[in-house]
């Protein structure tokens, strides 16, 4: 198991209702009741400010009505997991705002208009069970008779798990089923889950601790307990993995967020495997272990793809280069896949192994944007994958196991594409590192023009090129730029990338950020006056930090689910998983060095900092609303040009559904073009 961290949402958890102060003389220590009267009291007045101002520009009740109608609308791609000869999706729209769960066969699935069956009506079982429930995932068992679906109470990571009848075609009263918690569960066949919950005990992190195996027919009370963990750790959990040559369960002992421990599930009881603690599993096919490695070992160099069997050397799958990247892993029967990057462009390859040797090639996808992947069948051939990138739409590409994908669908272009072009540019840190970065903008720009400039750089996430209907109908065509910043702390060059800005050397992220933003401004793209930055969850700190840094540089920030006070983060939410992150301000030594770059304690009254836009929820249980709430109180009552909104539901997210999508985007994009002067 790893402890979450928000993907970066332009597309971390203990209970969150007590105060988590660590300094005594914090004034705003009392917003950390996220549910109390007091607190939700400030929200409230803080949004009815907020909502005020923003959705009196004419341009908001645009945005929204442009967002929902791309949201909602009926041709988008229904993508999928597969599962013998079935795809399942999950489909939220204007009449199912809540979501449908859904399955068709997978040759129907590839006509223009599957015919689909649900299996939950989300928005149902909500009045029904007087719920507001969110779908949180579904996974079903080997023999595909029965569904684990999880569902959360307004988006947080906290779910009830309960048992779907695929032949009944309920939800099963007699089922497997798991009370509310920070919990995970898995098939180990058709009769047996493993689970663990937070319920039966959690770490200082707020994660399950404690794994047990439950069979069929016997009250959860009778659930062996088959491995505890230690309360220092992040958690415990259960993987599975069902192949032809059978099903097969692991134990995943995160003992910090980059070290695990692994063990086999036989006959009851947990065998320690000899993986080394920096292997990032990622399946299972041929009776071996496919796992990335994040630092050396055995000869290997971090970043490699290895295949594991206890009592053997481990094989090499793939060996990226120095400025390449295994992005995701994929099995299915008989092949493994990988979407991988050069210098941030993606590919997807195919290995096979004869029992001694892996062999590859790359399949024929569209190159120069990514490529990655949709959903293997671990009990057929076929596979999917996705080609997009800043200015071509997303296409689906089907593999009916013969390694020659072909489209299947293709999402129709959001926004007038023509008169724009996409650049990759490098800005030098300050330690003189090269930092590549991706520039959207009009072909025909005559001068410096309004700027987004996003980023993320934390937890080896990568942020490839991707197309966005958001910035695409919002910003580009509006004669906006809009760019992405591939900063140390992602996952873009593999771990070293991500090392790079580890703990104590954390000011590098910001300072490639600041460096980005700079050549923006050398090349004439941009001006001070012109550029914006916006960043979510880990995201939300690298713009805050560099507000601080580089004040008179920007001149508009959108700050979303943050962490802002580093100096109390491994008491709010999920925070303690945090630390392999960003290191444990416990520590004299690392405390000091986080007091340097920490928002909270660094934002200062007398300092002109540009305006910052604080977007958050309530049902955040990871990240929690906490450090924006804190963070927009101190500096509004410093003076500065502040704006708040939290949202009730969403979770990490801060959006349930496609209206608060679209309401979320709509009052960023606002408030960017007002503070940057984008013409409407």
């Amino acid at each position: 198991m790893r402890a979450k961290l928000l993907l970066p949402i332009v597309m971390l958890g203990a209970l969150v209702s007590g105060a988590y102060a660590v300094t005594a003389d914090d004034p705003y220590a009392w917003l950390e009741d996220v549910h109390g009267a007091k607190p939700l009291a400030w929200v409230a007045e803080q949004n009815k400010k907020s909502l005020g101002q923003l959705k009196a520009d004419p341009r908001y009740q645009k945005n929204y009505d442009n967002i929902l109608q791309v949201l909602d609308a009926t041709d988008r791609i229904p993508f999928g997991t597969i599962s013998h000869g079935t795809v399942y999706n999950f489909w939220q729209d204007a009449r199912n705002p809540k979501g449908l769960w859904r399955r068709t066969s997978i040759a129907d699935y590839q006509t223009a208009a599957p015919h689909w069956e649900t299996l939950v009506d989300v928005d149902a079982l909500a009045k029904t069970e007087k719920q507001n429930w969110v779908f949180a995932g579904a996974e079903c068992s080997p023999g595909e008779v029965r569904c684990l679906i999880r569902l959360s109470r307004g988006g947080g990571d906290a779910v009830v798990i309960r048992e779907y009848d695929l032949k009944a075609k309920k939800l099963a009263g007699d089922g497997f089923a798991l009370p509310e918690a920070k919990a995970d569960a898995t098939y180990l066949n058709d009769d047996t889950v493993v689970f663990s919950t937070a319920a039966d005990g959690a770490t200082s992190s707020g994660y399950a601790n404690i794994v047990k195996q439950w069979q069929r027919g016997t009250p959860i009370a009778a659930a062996k307990k088959i491995y505890e963990g230690e309360k220092s750790d992040v958690g415990s959990s259960a993987v599975s993995f069902h192949t032809k040559e059978g099903n097969f369960a692991f134990i995943t002992r995160s003992v910090s967020f980059f070290e695990t421990d692994y063990f086999a599930i036989e006959n009851g009881a947990a065998k320690k495997l000899s993986l080394p603690r920096s292997a990032d599993l990622k399946g299972m096919i041929h009776g071996a272990l496919i796992a990335g490695l994040r630092e050396d070992y055995s000869g290997f160099r971090k970043g490699a793809l290895l295949a594991f069997r206890e009592g053997a050397k481990p094989q090499l799958v793939y060996q990226p280069g120095p400025r390449g990247s295994v992005e995701s892993v994929a099995a299915g029967q008989g092949k493994l896949y990988a979407a991988i990057t050069d210098n941030v462009v993606g590919a997807v390859h195919v290995f096979t192994t004869d029992g001694k040797n892996w062999t590859g090639k790359v399949l024929a996808l569209p190159g120069r944007g990514s490529a990655g992947i949709v959903a293997t069948n671990e009990f057929g051939p076929e596979a999917m994958f996705r080609f997009e990138n800043y200015l071509t739409p997303t296409t689906l590409y089907f593999d009916a196991g013969d390694d020659t994908p072909k489209s299947i669908k293709s999402l129709p272009a959001r926004f007038d594409a023509s008169g724009l072009v996409t650049e990759q540019f490098e800005a030098t840190s300050k330690d003189g590192t090269k930092i590549p970065y991706f520039v959207t903008r009009p072909k025909n720009l005559s001068g410096p023009a309004p700027t987004v400039l996003y980023g993320y750089g934390g937890f080896e996430i990568s942020l490839t090129p991707s197309y966005s209907a958001n910035f695409g109908r919002l910003w580009l065509s509006h004669g906006g730029i809009y760019v992405v910043a591939n900063i140390r702390g992602g996952g873009e060059f593999g771990p070293a990338w991500h090392e790079a800005a580890l703990k104590m050397h954390r000011q590098r992220a910001y300072d490639d950020f600041a460096a980005v933003a700079a050549d923006l401004e050398a090349r004439k793209l941009t001006t001070p006056r012109q550029l914006g930055i916006m960043g979510g969850s880990n995201g939300g700190l690298l713009v805050s930090t560099v507000m601080t840094q580089i004040p008179d540089k920007l001149a508009a920030v959108v700050c979303q689910v943050p962490l802002i006070d580093m100096i109390a983060y491994t008491h709010i939410g999920a925070g303690a998983s945090w630390e392999g992150e960003y290191g444990d301000p416990a520590d004299p030594k690392m405390r000091d060095y986080i007091l340097s770059y920490s928002p909270y304690q660094n934002v200062k009254p007398g300092v002109k900092y540009p305006p910052v836009f604080f977007v958050t929820a309530t049902s955040d249980d990871r990240v929690t609303p906490v450090h924006a709430r804190k963070m927009a109180a101190r500096m509004e009552a410093q003076g500065h040009d502040v704006l708040f909104y939290e949202n009730t539901d969403g979770g990490h997210a801060a959006a349930a559904d496609h209206k608060q999508a679209a309401e979320m985007w709509a009052l960023s994009f606002v408030y960017l073009a007002e503070k940057l002067q984008l013409k409407s």
